[in-house]
């Protein structure tokens, strides 16, 4: 939503087995989003998507979905990492599409902060 006038983005692991990934732009080297997969957090996070997004996303069924959130660390303040669960960004990798879908129920809090241990 923020980024309008940016459409190519790749997703880049961190690490093995990590729940972190960059949405980096191939249009600006210099942006870059800290995602993570909510699932690995919540056991429970459900989405509304409406038909319009659907028809965007060419989404058929569940499984062409993947869902990331983009996560927030203020720095030098790891211990407040935050995920935000109003923005989720669903992309159908089958189709390489994605989009940032807006929830607006209020059933989740903005943010989650995540509890974690300091290397």
């Amino acid at each position: 939503m923020g980024f309008e006038d940016k459409h190519e983005f790749t997703l880049l692991q961190l690490k093995d087995g990590s729940p972190f990934l960059v949405l980096q732009s191939m249009d600006d080297p210099r942006l870059g989003l800290l995602v993570a997969d909510p699932y690995s957090f919540l056991e429970d996070y459900p989405i509304r998507v409406g038909e319009a997004e659907q028809k965007l996303l060419r989404l058929q069924n569940i499984r062409q979905v993947a869902v990331l959130v983009t996560v927030s660390i203020p720095k030098g303040e790891p211990e407040k990492t935050a995920l935000n669960l109003t923005g989720p960004i669903l992309i159908n990798h089958q189709a390489k599409l994605g989009l940032q879908v807006p929830q607006v129920d209020g059933k989740f809090p903005n943010q989650v902060y995540l509890h974690m241990p300091q290397e």
